[in-house]
């Protein structure tokens, strides 16, 4: 049985500054004295008086340490005040370096674990909030703020029973026969067995954004098979994999038997079923093999049921075919299925160079993109602070007067001429003139110092006003968790008259490299301050949980 594939909970007292009067002076309590020790611990002259300031906040942060993670590998984090704190917002804010550790609260006093992350970086608060949203102007996130300490290991634990160093041996060199990696020219395996009960396994490359299915390729593993009787499996495989109610378990093994396997799983693409083409597909994607790209490419514009996965696969597949595949999707209508094949694409080749990556301010990644379709602007509230325009010239209309952050303002009265200025006591008042174009206003607000969540809440503001038209989107991911009709599709159709519609759920791990942050993906209105020590295209999608952005995006 596999094991460390459970998030950890990673938090911390944190302080923000940089709030121009909307913090508070916390009162006494175990999280303000935690605060006060790391404080004198740093050196902190008066740690007091800088609290009572009003320009800074005592804050909860909070991360997820997710399954695999390695060290250096970056998080997001939550940040929110205390329920009985008198801040009134942390927009502008910007957290403080703070350590990340598992704490718990004993006789009135936190109690800390190990240090397993640093955090720190500037708080994105939801553009939308008004001023009197107080719940969400005092909390916040910082895409990939956190920065893991140290690797976290994922394995395998014998059953009871079976629980001997032959049996360790056996499973890890059965891991090590399919998969390997070279380091420094030296073929490795990816299993160590570390006592008579447990193997630690590596993340295998091609496997790293889909952790789930890794372990379930592992677990598929025969571990002592003869060659007649890999023959006479592949052989029942064959028939489960064309049966569209049996074909993901059967391309799962088939998968496991890496080579061995693809014969068959090439026959399934030319199945009538999308399920049988889709499973097939998916596992020769993993298996390296191009011929997988083109009905992967397919599946993903046509079937949302399957899009989130379609799109992981693609993203495996080292050859020029699945980049190509990807570049087309680009330019399609459906929100959710460019940008999903944008981050697919950016994770199959970060040096692609229709992605145009920049990282601008040192602050947040920002790609333009010369592709047809509707123009439309993302942004992220997860992962990585990121900006990706489809379409590079579009603009911005006059008249309108909104603001980047707490510092900078945006005006247009007329004419093809945008100011953009910053009005600071310490460095004086300073303005950029620069055309309607958003790609010039927004390298504009970067030049003067503002933020990616100054940005983001430039953009929303300026979509709210009517002065970008162009279409805005928050997250706009293709999701798991969808159903398909199997008696909609005409091979698997046997009396549509008689039998009502079987719908179904895709029976395919859960990309990660799609995932929302593990814990970030509510905001309740309320929450206890304890540390233990938490659209688009008219296509069907779960039901959602609301919480950061839900405003944005007009779900509450």
């Amino acid at each position: 049985m596999p094991t460390g594939l459970e998030p950890i909970r990673v938090e911390t007292i944190g302080l923000v500054g940089g709030l121009n009067g909307t913090g508070s002076d916390p009162g006494p309590s175990p999280q303000r004295a935690a605060l006060l020790d790391e404080m004198q611990t740093r050196g902190v002259d008066k740690p007091n008086r800088i609290l009572a300031s009003g320009n800074v906040s005592m804050v909860m942060v909070r991360g997820w340490l997710r399954p695999g993670i390695q060290k250096g590998d970056r998080f997001d984090v939550e940040v929110r005040t205390a329920s009985h704190s008198e801040t009134t917002s942390l927009r502008g804010g910007y957290l403080l370096e703070s350590r990340l550790q598992q704490l718990m609260v004993l006789d009135s006093q936190v109690r800390t674990g190990k240090l397993l992350a640093f955090a720190k970086g500037p708080i994105l608060v939801d553009p939308a909030a008004g001023p009197k949203d107080r719940v969400l102007l005092c909390r916040g996130r910082i895409l990939g703020g956190g920065m893991a300490l140290q690797s976290r290991p994922i394995g395998l634990v014998l059953t009871p029973g079976n629980q001997n160093v032959l049996n360790s041996s056996r499973v890890a060199n059965a891991v090590n026969r399919r998969f390997h990696t070279f380091r420094n020219g030296l073929k490795s395996g990816m299993a160590t067995g570390k006592t008579d009960e447990y193997i630690e396994l590596e993340i295998h490359p091609r496997y790293k954004d889909n952790l789930d299915r890794y372990v379930r390729v592992v677990r598929a593993l025969p571990i002592s098979e003869s060659a007649s009787e890999r023959v006479q499996r592949i052989a029942e495989l064959r028939k489960k994999l064309l049966n569209p109610t049996t074909a993901s378990e059967a391309a799962i093994q088939l998968e496991a038997l890496g080579t061995h396997g693809e014969e068959t799983l090439l026959e399934g693409l030319a199945s009538q079923s999308i399920e049988t083409r889709f499973y097939a597909a998916e596992a020769l994607a993993y298996l390296d093999r191009r011929e997988a790209a083109v009905p992967l490419a397919e599946i993903a514009r046509d079937n949302p049921a399957f899009r989130v996965f379609a799109l992981s696969a693609l993203s495996t597949i080292n050859d020029y075919i699945a980049s190509e595949e990807l570049t087309k999707l680009l330019s399609l209508p459906s929100a959710e299925t460019r940008y999903g094949a944008f981050r697919a694409l950016w994770t199959l080749n970060k040096n692609h160079p229709l992605l145009n990556c920049e990282l601008l301010g040192n602050e947040f990644h920002y790609h333009v993109l010369d592709v047809g379709g509707p123009p439309m602007i993302h942004v992220t509230r997860n992962r990585l602070p990121e900006v990706v325009v489809f379409g590079p010239d579009q603009r911005l209309q006059g008249p309108l007067a909104i603001n980047a952050g707490n510092e900078i303002m945006i005006t247009c009265r007329e004419g093809d001429e945008i100011s953009v200025s910053k009005f600071t006591i310490a460095d004086g008042d300073q303005k950029r003139i620069v055309s309607t174009r958003v790609d010039e206003v927004i390298r504009a607000v970067v030049d003067l110092g503002g933020t990616y969540p100054d940005v983001v809440q430039a953009l929303q503001e300026a979509k709210n006003c009517g002065a970008l038209t162009s279409r805005f989107e928050v997250d706009a991911l293709p999701e798991a968790g969808r159903t398909f009709d199997r008696l909609a599709d005409d091979s698997a159709q046997t009396d549509r008259i008689a039998q009502a519609a079987e719908l179904t759920r895709p029976d395919s791990p859960s990309p990660s490299m799609f995932h929302q942050a593990e814990g970030l993906k509510k905001a309740p209105a309320a929450e206890k301050d304890e540390i233990s020590v938490e659209e688009d295209d008219s296509e069907e999608k779960p039901a959602k949980k609301k919480g950061f952005f839900a405003k944005m995006l007009g779900r509450e």
